[in-house]
C-alpha cells in the first residue's frame, strides 16, 4: 500500500501561500511540496515538508493545509488492534545514528497520537503527575521502518525484534519489542505548521540529510505480536528525492 502510493507519486510546484509567518516548510528554498487533495483529512493533507540544521540542531517540520495535530484517533479501548496516527519524515539516516544496533531499514523521526496506550514512560507530556497516561497527546519517536508482508502486500511496519534477540537499544527506548526510541522532542503545533527540534551529538552525522514527508496511520496487532505495529494507512506524502531501501520507491 505504501509503496504503490509513494511510487506513484510525483512533486507539483506550489505558489508560496500567504501563510503565517515565513519559517514555515512551505516557504523554505528546497522544502518537498504536495498538492492540496480534497479527499484528505485537511489535518493531514501536507502542502510542504522541510529539514534544516542549525549546528547539532536539526528542524523537521511540516506544513498542513488544516490545523496540525487536530485530528487523533479514536479509542480501541484496548491495545489490541489499537490505532495509531502520525506525521511522519523518513530519512537517509542510519539507524545506528540515533542508537540502533544492527538495524536494516528506514529510520524515520514521527509524531504520533494514541489514546489507548503510552509509550514515552520517561515524560509526562499533559503534566498531571502521571507518566503512563497521555499517548494520545502528540509526542516524538524515532522508529525503523522494514517491509513486512505479514502486514500486507508491499506493506511496512515498525520493525520487531526477535524473540530472545537483545540488540543495543537508544537509552530511551520505551522497552517494547520493536526498533522505537522516546527521545523526549516535543513537537509543537502550531496552526497548519507542525516542528520538532532533534539534537545529535555529532552534527556531522546529519550531513547530506535526504527526507520525505508522510502523514500516516498504523495499527497495534490484534494478537499484539510480531509483527506488532503495523502501517495500515497513508493519507498524503511530500516525497523529495530521498533513495531508501524496502518498500518506499521513488521518482
Amino acid at each position: 500500500m505504501l509503496k504503490s502510493i509513494l511510487g506513484s507519486f510525483l512533486i507539483a510546484g506550489l505558489p508560496a501561500a500567504a501563510l503565517a509567518g515565513g519559517s514555515h516548510a512551505l516557504h523554505q528554498e528546497g522544502a518537498v511540496l504536495s498538492d492540496d487533495n480534497p479527499k484528505v483529512d485537511p489535518n493531514y493533507d501536507i502542502l510542504a515538508a522541510h529539514v534544516h540544521r542549525k549546528g547539532r540542531v536539526v528542524t523537521f517540520h511540516m506544513t498542513l493545509k488544516g490545523t496540525a495535530g487536530a485530528t487523533t484517533p479514536e479509542p480501541a479501548g484496548e491495545l489490541a488492534g489499537a490505532p495509531v496516527e502520525a506525521y511522519v519524515w523518513p530519512t537517509s539516516l542510519s539507524p545506528e545514528t540515533v542508537g540502533f544496533e544492527g538495524a536494516e531499514g528506514i529510520l524515520a523521526l514521527v509524531a504520533t497520537s494514541h489514546p489507548d496506550f503510552d509509550d514515552t514512560p520517561l515524560f509526562d507530556e499533559n503534566g498531571d503527575g502521571n507518566v503512563a497516561n497521555d499517548g494520545a497527546d502528540w509526542h516524538s519517536h524515532w522508529v525503523v521502518l522494514a517491509p513486512n508482508d505479514a502486514c500486507g502486500p508491499g506493506a511496512l511496519s515498525v520493525k520487531d525484534i526477535p524473540d530472545g534477540a537483545t540488540p543495543k537499544m537508544p537509552a530511551t527506548w520505551p522497552g517494547l519489542p520493536i526498533y522505537i526510541d522516546s527521545p523526549g522532542f516535543s513537537p509543537v503545533l502550531e496552526a497548519e505548521e507542525i516542528t520538532i527540534n532533534v539534537s545529535f551529538a555529532d552534527d556531522s552525522a546529519v550531513e547530506g540529510l535526504k527526507y520525505d514527508g508522510v502523514t500516516s496511520a498504523l495499527r497495534v496487532n490484534q494478537n499484539v505480536h510480531a509483527p506488532l505495529l503495523c502501517v495500515v494507512d497513508v493519507f498524503d506524502v511530500a516525497s523529495g528525492d530521498l533513495s531508501l531501501p524496502g518498500a518506499i520507491k521513488h521518482h
